[in-house]
């Protein structure tokens, strides 16, 4: 028998997986926790506690590395927050169908065959 939880988990993944399968709601979602990754990139460059880091950032402001390195956090951010939501997905969906298949085992052992005395 399922728990109530994996009763309630089941009725709400069959109204919105496929809502939660769709990749721009799969980016906005884990955007957020996407940019929790790429953000230090630009804290660690902005504060400058690499000093030859910082001189040769100095020395080349004048071509478009900044704008290389925002790019290039943008891109991580993009990647983990389509990569963790897609993980979370699988894994949602696979809990599912342990569960459906736990349910109808279940249901089969209680209908099965019944001995009379």
């Amino acid at each position: 028998m399922l728990t109530d939880h994996e009763t309630r988990f089941m009725g709400w993944w069959e109204k919105n997986r496929l809502r939660e399968k769709k990749s721009m709601r799969q980016w906005l979602v884990g955007l957020p926790l996407g940019l929790v990754f790429g953000l230090p990139i630009l804290l660690n460059f902005a504060s400058g506690w690499y000093k030859r880091a910082s001189m040769w950032a100095r020395g080349h402001s004048d071509d478009n590395s900044m704008v290389v390195i925002l790019i290039a956090v943008i891109l991580i951010a993009t990647f983990f927050s389509l990569f963790y939501k897609k993980h979370k997905w699988d894994m949602n969906e696979q809990l599912y169908k342990e569960l459906a298949e736990k349910k109808k085992s279940a249901e089969k052992q209680l209908s099965g065959p019944q001995q009379s005395l």
